[in-house]
């Protein structure tokens, strides 16, 4: 196989780059003394203040839809409702049945009650006079013994008639008292039911979202809506469990949205929730803004960096000249081990190790 000569041109050309890589300077620095800042990144999801998704409490067809979305409700109001030809029906029964079974309903039946009581008392008393005078009688030898045991007689039917009239009407009153009541709980049981096919806000807000439309089945087990309130804001941030152990709450946090782009709002760490989910070996914690942007909406993305502490001087390198987490590059070749302090993405402090004298390289040629 022939080899082409090289050209004197070619020969010149990697003559001059050979001399300009080894003759090109290598970038130093030297440790300054400055402010660094610790902090933790989370990720985060913007949300109103008791902001929830809206479960029916029975299953049923969509009728009506009272509200729109962006509309503002107060506690108790309707925004759905569902379908309940059904439960109507049931609730006019039970009321007519609750009206049927009322004291006032049978107020003539416990007058005539009452009536024969108060016959039966007359007779009975009737009767207990004329056996006292009968006995008087007797006592002073008039009459006869059989006219004695006469009224004797007549006075213990007449008692137990009227014991037995007295037993009718109690018995009829707690049987109107117990039917009125009965069926008085029936109606309101009926009642609350026939309420449960009315979906309600249960706070004072605004309807962020329907998920429903006329027509549509909806169960227990599906969201209709979303509400929240429309002026306070908050940031779910996931924590990594690396970083939860350094979380506490107040500490300042740096929240940005890309709704935002180029701005940071300052919040402070309110609630850390202590159970981990398995599935992102996360944790949430609840940022509250300082002061919010004016014009937020729910379920924004945001980032956050949680700062864990601030120390005005340190003796900082770029985290670039870092060597393996503990290695640093001296100019003069030698390799040095280095203590590190607080740390962010951009640079590191360095407790130990070298001085604000000594000059960095990045590699040793």
């Amino acid at each position: 196989m022939r080899i082409a000569p090289i050209s004197f041109k070619n020969l010149y050309f990697i003559g001059f780059t050979f001399l300009m890589a080894c003759g090109k300077k290598q970038e130093t620095i030297h440790p300054i003394s400055e402010a660094i800042t610790a902090s933790v990144y989370a990720s985060g999801t913007v949300k109103s203040v008791g902001q929830y998704e809206v479960y029916a409490k029975v299953n049923g067809i969509v009728q009506n839809v009272l509200v729109s979305e962006g509309s503002d409700v107060k506690k108790g109001q309707a925004i759905i409702a569902l379908s309940n030809k059904a439960q109507e029906l049931g609730y006019e029964n039970a009321k007519l049945l609750a009206n049927y079974s009322s004291a006032e309903t049978n107020l003539e039946k416990l007058n005539q009650a009452q009536n024969e009581l108060d016959v039966a008392k007359l007779k009975m008393d009737n009767d207990g006079s004329l056996l006292d005078r009968q006995k008087k009688l007797w006592g002073n030898d008039i009459g006869t013994k059989n006219d004695l045991d006469q009224r004797e007689i007549a006075y213990k039917n007449s008692t137990a008639l009227y014991n037995a009239s007295k037993l009718k009407y109690n018995d009829l009153k707690k049987q109107i008292d117990f039917q009125s009541k009965q069926t008085n709980k029936t109606a309101a049981i009926s009642s609350t039911t026939l309420n449960d096919f009315l979906v309600k806000s249960e706070i004072n807000g605004k309807v962020f979202s329907i998920n429903k439309e006329v027509g549509e089945m909806v169960t227990t087990q599906m969201p209709v809506a979303v509400i929240g309130d429309a002026q306070k804001f908050y940031v779910e941030l996931q924590v990594d469990e690396y970083d939860i152990s350094k979380i506490k709450k107040g500490q300042k946090t740096m929240i940005s949205m890309d709704s935002y782009k180029g701005q940071a709002f300052e919040a402070v760490v309110e609630k850390i929730y202590p159970i981990m989910n398995p599935k992102s070996k996360s944790f949430k914690v609840d940022a509250v803004f300082t002061l919010q942007p004016n014009n937020l909406f729910p379920n924004l993305s945001a980032q956050a960096n949680i700062i864990i502490e601030v120390k005005e001087k340190a003796l900082t390198i770029p985290r670039a000249f870092l060597i393996d987490n503990e290695y640093v590059y001296l100019e003069n070749k030698e390799k040095r081990k280095v203590k590190l302090g607080l740390m962010d993405y951009e640079k590191v402090e360095i407790l130990s190790g070298i001085t604000i004298n000594d000059a960095l390289v990045k590699t040793i040629q």
